[in-house]
């Protein structure tokens, strides 16, 4: 069965707190990260608590944030930035929290309050964007949808992500994957997609991705040891296996760099899909995880598009759309899919960590676009 997501703190929140919403994003993200085994995270995450009722620069920037501090992954902004001056040892008094020596959070407060103090400058600026969780292991809930998109628009795929950030994902060709028992990709590949798998495998069909790229507003290069780095600091440090994944990519990366345009969301999209479309392939449109950060205008625009187009898609030049997404209502992160012709309507095929620790494959249900 799917695990419960924190949907309320676990602490009540002080009214004295200048800004609530921004106490109730922390502590959710802060039962979140326990609910998932990541207990430093949890502790370096609620120590913005403290933060928010303090002087700092960083502190009072936090508690200005506007209301959607849930929505812009606001806790997580300023814990990639102090994971970064942790990795590159510009604070030695970060490492017994990192270590898990330190576990009492009245002293973790403490020591990130004065680690803050003494770095504002360096740490403002992380704020100024969301984390860039370029996370192999979302690759499996889409290898997921394609197998069960193979058997009803045959193999051969054009593949597109919106939001590619490094263009981990971008690569996914060149992964092997173990789905439920279900194997796929090259069997030598340094890197292997296998999620612990809940419910019925997906369907073994096959897979053909004749080609793949993706776009990003500030893509990071993975072939950069700095910006590897700094994809590096939004990686939860209570999970190595995660850092083995990205390391595993960086050396795809070294060896072949993934396509990753430098472009708006709904502009590419656009231009992607105006782009002449070999016969006898579905083109798909994915992503995970970014839909949240895209402005609402971007996301109509992007739909419409989509929807455009696919009533332009024919049997042998066909169109779906692949979200791992979170359910705002639930954050329950939902894979569905929509392909063109024959199959408009939204189809939820599963849910899924957000790091791709697991995937759980539903019975099939149909839900309105």
């Amino acid at each position: 069965m799917q695990r419960p997501e924190p949907d309320s703190p676990t602490l009540p929140i002080p009214p004295t707190l200048p800004n609530p919403n921004v106490a109730k994003a922390i502590i959710w993200q802060a039962d979140y990260a326990t609910q998932n085994n990541a207990p430093v995270t949890s502790r370096t995450v609620r120590a913005q608590l403290a933060l928010i009722t303090g002087t700092t620069a960083v502190g009072q920037r936090l508690a200005a944030w506007p209301d959607t501090a849930m929505e812009d992954a606001l806790p997580l902004r300023l814990n990639g930035a102090l994971h970064n001056l942790h990795l590159t040892g510009r604070d030695d008094r970060l490492a017994p929290i990192y270590a898990g020596e330190l576990t009492d959070q009245a002293a973790v407060d403490r020591v990130i309050g004065d680690v803050v103090a003494d770095h504002e400058a360096v740490l403002l600026p992380w704020l100024d964007g969301p984390p860039q969780t370029n996370e192999a292991g979302r690759s499996g809930s889409v290898m997921a949808a394609l197998q069960w998109l193979s058997g009803r628009v045959g193999p051969r795929f054009e593949m597109n992500e919106l939001g590619a950030s490094a263009g981990v994902n971008t690569m996914m060709d060149r992964f092997a994957f173990d789905l439920g028992g279900v194997r796929s990709g090259p069997a030598d590949s340094p890197l292997c997609i296998a999620p612990e798998w809940r419910g019925p495998p997906p369907p073994g069909h096959p897979v053909v991705i004749e080609a793949i790229r993706g776009c990003d507003r500030a893509p990071l290069d993975l072939t950069d040891p700095a910006q590897a780095l700094r994809l590096k600091s939004y990686v939860w440090p209570d999970t190595p296996v995660r850092m083995e994944r990205l390391n595993a990519a960086i050396a795809l990366a070294r060896a072949k760099p993934p396509r990753v345009d430098r472009c708006d969301a709904g502009d590419w999209v656009a231009a992607r899909l105006a782009a002449p479309q070999p016969i006898d392939t579905t083109r798909v449109v994915f992503h995970s995880i970014v839909w949240q950060y895209l402005p609402e205008a971007t996301r109509e625009a992007i739909t419409a598009d989509i929807e455009a187009a696919g009533a332009l898609a024919t049997a042998s030049r066909r169109l779906a759309w692949i979200r791992l997404e979170t359910n705002r209502t639930t954050f329950r992160h939902e894979l569905s899919v929509r392909y063109w012709p024959g199959g408009e309507e939204e189809v939820i095929l599963g849910a899924a960590h957000a790091h791709g620790a697991w995937i759980e494959w539903f019975a099939i249900q149909q839900v309105s676009a």
